[in-house]
């Protein structure tokens, strides 16, 4: 058995433990302090940080990694395990304890999908959409009614799907071809989403749909919409390349009445959420793009120590020692990155910029991160015994989803220019 003990508010909670039934990380009658270190190195981490780092890390090797590889090979998400991860608080770790949330901050949030991303990338995926994007839009935009009804949900079971992405509409996000129009006190949706992460297993979608397509983009509008919904259908996974047990799916809207209550926030602001959200999440997929980076790491670099080829371990080669040390430089940089990035969201300050640069250079690194692996470990490393061949392929997707590299170069270039 695991445990912690945990120091909330000055008080110290009985032993954080699991076993299979797994405790929550915070109880809802305490306020978790989610201060910052002001003025200290960026990866000096509060106590509350440190104490989750630690143990988001021994659930993901304990919980998860024994299901890593069947989970792949079936391109299924085992159910036990996404429930497990509502029961220790993974799933809205931003969240107000009142709705049932862990109440930290997005710090802590970002560190817990870094440390699932080392062991799984396709787990982490489903918890980083969830906590950056779709818990981040119910509690900044959604009416109390919408919030008190489905945060604790959220929380606690319903695992939810942003619905953004159209088959006409990827990098030009806002050319989407979805409608939604009023009749009376509802909404009639009609159209297809495409490349909707989450999408099989969700209980709620977050779909954007324009409302009034005079306005164009200004039009867009974000709705609730419960999986059951009359008129949402949901079609078959999507076969991918890597984050194989992470459902994707299209879905499909044919006069899906909605009523005006799910409206999230205001009609025709989706478009500035939609911006607000997606620059946050690209620190998330930072995130899991460095977790990814640390994961392959640790499976190789062991191995690099004990093969020994013409009498002497493989490491101590020059050759494989200087790259190692360069892309050991290159993910302290994506760390700072990273957390710099988050840190300045934390605290109010600009972050778009910084988000962009955390997120481009993160994934770009995973890929070839990834590859030198592989390549170090030779034979072993093709294969799929070893493990790192499956974080290859995980990684790939980090330089498309949520703004592509290209897109995130536009945008550095595009700030630089404004701060001159």
């Amino acid at each position: 058995m695991l445990a912690v003990r945990i120091l909330v508010s000055g008080r110290r909670l009985s032993d954080l433990s699991y076993r299979h039934n797994v405790t929550p990380l915070t109880r809802s009658q305490y306020s978790y302090s989610t201060e910052s270190n002001t003025g200290s190195p960026i990866q000096v981490f509060t106590e509350d940080e440190t104490i989750l780092r630690s143990t988001v890390r021994r659930f993901a090797e304990d919980r998860i990694r024994p299901l890593v590889r069947s989970m792949d090979e079936s391109s299924t998400m085992d159910r036990g395990l996404q429930q497990e991860m509502f029961d220790a608080g993974l799933m809205a770790i931003e969240v107000d304890p009142v709705y049932s949330g862990a109440g930290m901050s997005f710090s802590s949030a970002l560190l817990a999908i870094e440390e699932v991303s080392r062991v799984d990338p396709s787990v982490a995926v489903g918890m980083d959409i969830q906590n950056t994007l779709c818990c981040a839009l119910m509690t900044k935009y959604a009416s109390q009614q919408l919030k008190d009804s489905y945060l604790p949900k959220l929380a606690t079971q319903y695992l939810s799907a942003f619905a953004l992405s159209e088959a006409t509409s990827g990098s030009d996000a806002f050319a989407l071809k979805t409608t939604a129009t009023l009749d009376g006190d509802n909404y009639i949706i009609n159209g297809s989403k495409m490349w909707i992460s989450n999408a099989g297993y969700a209980g709620v979608f977050f779909v954007f749909a324009n409302a009034n397509p005079s306005q164009d983009y200004k039009g867009i509008t974000c709705f609730l919409i419960e999986k059951d919904n009359p008129g949402l259908s949901i079609g078959p996974p999507i076969d991918k390349l890597g984050l194989k047990s992470s459902s994707t799916c299209p879905l499909f809207f044919d006069n899906c009445k909605v009523p005006v209550s799910s409206v999230i926030g205001d009609v025709g602001q989706g478009y500035r959420y939609c911006i607000d959200l997606l620059n946050e999440g690209r620190i998330g997929i930072a995130a899991q793009m460095i977790g990814i980076c640390q994961g392959a790491l640790d499976l190789t670099l062991p191995y690099l120590q004990e093969r020994k080829q013409f009498g002497r371990n493989v490491l101590e080669y020059q050759g494989i020692s200087h790259q190692v040390a360069d892309m050991l430089t290159r993910l302290e940089c994506a760390r700072l990155l990273t957390y710099n990035s988050a840190r300045m969201r934390s605290a109010g300050l600009p972050f778009v910029k910084e988000a962009a640069m955390a997120k481009y250079y993160s994934s770009e690194l995973a890929t070839q991160l990834t590859r030198c692996c592989i390549d170090w470990l030779g034979g072993v490393g093709y294969t799929r015994e070893f493990g790192v061949e499956k974080l290859y392929r995980d990684a790939k997707i980090g330089t498309i989803y949520e703004g592509t590299s290209n897109i995130q170069l536009n945008t550095i270039a595009k700030y630089a220019l404004k701060d001159r």
